[in-house]
């Protein structure tokens, strides 16, 4: 039986993830040369911040402290990304990063959904973000693949 720190604890990674993931968008959309993908990754991070804030406020109603910054290795990994492709970027090369990012988060809400003992409130509001994860982990997956073609 999960104690309710371990609901703050599940749901404050998950926040961390969904953090890392609007700075991931935030900065594809400086790197990406076309508008249309600016717009996109733009769209795509202001809905992860609000997915954010909704896990923010899960982890008040349950008494926790939300821990509303990234990971220091996610900015570590895009300060990497940025040094490695300053001379490669291009829009593909934006869109394999992000999508590379994107089955990252993917994995981490498929694990915290399996997790059968979960408040089920604290559960509905991992399935609500869940939503926005798994429509921007297919349409990141579908675009790498038509760039491909």
């Amino acid at each position: 039986m999960h104690t309710n720190e371990d609901h703050i604890k599940l749901v404050n990674g998950l926040l961390k993830t969904t953090i890392d993931s609007a700075d991931g968008y935030a900065e594809a959309a400086k790197d990406a040369e076309s508008a249309r993908y600016k717009d996109l990754f733009e769209r795509r991070a202001q809905e992860r911040r609000s997915v954010a804030s909704e896990l923010e406020e899960e982890v008040r109603r349950l008494g926790g402290d939300p821990k509303d910054e990234g990971t220091a290795l996610a900015a570590a990994h895009r300060a990497f990304l940025n040094l490695k492709d300053a001379v490669t970027k291009g829009d593909e090369a934006v869109i394999s990063e992000v999508e590379a990012g994107e089955d990252f988060i993917k994995e981490k809400y498929e694990k915290a959904l399996k997790d059968t003992d979960v408040d089920p409130q604290t559960r509905a509001t991992i399935e609500r973000a869940w939503t926005s994860v798994k429509s921007g982990h297919d349409q990141m997956r579908d675009i790498k693949l038509a760039l491909k073609h």
